[in-house]
């Protein structure tokens, strides 16, 4: 079977960390047809748009997407390409997996996966000012606009992806003590979904600033989390930095129109053609990819290949503490996939 994939390099070092990404996925054996877009800055200066025609097109047409890291012009009235893209292809779930790989950390054993609503809440944009007086701008209003459907699709998302996963527990982050209304329906709707799993996986609920402090103090009782999206955004940051930070966090945009695949790191411009970025964020988020076809052994051996490369070989880009270039990095995985 061969597989067409859109492959947006990005920005800065997109394209050298998405060069690495392409060797090793090619390494594992199974036929891609690349179509190779641009997004971003590269996309403004092609074309004088962040996110072209062509792109939406390809993504629509493969309906998979490989991303690297984008940058959105500053000042120039762009919107955020990511933020685009969500809404065009209605990128519902966000999913950002967390696991220990460089030992030496002080957590050893983190695996988590963190399921964010990607769509609505405060993200969702409604906002305006209210004048008061002679201020226009006195008051900032901001609407978290959440729907039942929106609620039940995130966290019935969640809890399949725990059984597909072999997962143990799925764990609802809510603030629903205070926003009885916008949280109090996402804890309704998922005690509701979690009844349906009862005897296939564990559910609990937890306050989202509880669920802050005990990541921090035990992260080991978290498997699967689910929830909102400003609480999604804030708490995959601190996922990640328990592993050792956004160089080795990939993610997944999950929609009903498409799925796009991305390293969730920035564009890190300051490295960008000095062969020294790590690649494992994106190589990692190639291995998401692969599990969603269904290719399911590739990604296993994609995951192990890196971590032998990391952990056993102890061949490491800068930012890990070696110095291994991003070439060096991306032909030794590629040896230990095929």
């Amino acid at each position: 079977m061969s597989y067409a994939i859109t492959l947006i390099p990005g920005d800065g070092i997109g394209p050298e960390i998405t060069e690495q990404t392409v060797r090793v996925l090619e390494a594992t054996g199974i036929n891609f047809t690349w179509e190779e877009e641009l997004a971003g800055v590269a996309a403004v200066e092609a074309t004088g748009t962040p996110l072209p025609d062509a792109t939406v097109t390809s993504i629509r047409r493969t309906r998979l997407a490989l991303k690297g890291p984008l940058t959105t012009p500053v000042g120039t009235g762009f919107r955020s390409v990511n933020v685009g893209l969500r809404k065009e292809f209605e990128l519902y779930a966000n999913v950002r997996p967390a696991r220990t790989i460089v030992p030496g950390g002080r957590f050893e054993n983190v695996d988590i996966v963190l399921v964010r609503e990607n769509l609505e809440g405060l993200y969702i944009g409604v906002e305006h000012f209210v004048a008061v007086g002679n201020d226009p701008r006195a008051v900032g209003e901001s609407l978290a606009i959440v729907t039942r459907a929106g609620c039940e699709r995130i966290v019935r998302y969640a809890f399949e992806y725990a059984v597909r996963h072999g997962r143990r527990k799925v764990t609802i982050v809510h603030k629903a003590n205070i926003l009885k209304m916008v949280s109090g329906l996402f804890l309704e709707v998922g005690r509701a979904v979690a009844k349906e799993f009862e005897g296939r996986v564990s559910a609990n609920d937890m306050i989202v600033d509880n669920t802050a402090m005990q990541l921090v103090m035990r992260p080991e009782q978290f498997d699967v989390m689910v929830t909102t999206n400003m609480f999604g955004d804030i708490l995959s940051d601190e996922v990640s930095g328990l592993v050792g930070g956004l160089g080795l966090a990939p993610g997944a945009n999950i929609g009903t129109g498409a799925a796009i695949f991305e390293a969730v790191h920035g564009s890190a411009p300051d490295i960008a053609g000095k062969g020294v970025a790590n690649p494992s964020a994106q190589m990692l988020a190639a291995a998401m990819m692969l599990d969603h076809i269904g290719e399911l052994d590739a990604a296993r051996r994609l995951r192990a290949a890196i971590e032998d490369v990391i952990v056993r070989a102890n061949l490491r880009t800068r930012d890990l503490g070696g110095s291994a270039t991003t070439a060096e990095f991306g032909a030794a995985v590629a040896q230990r996939v095929a």
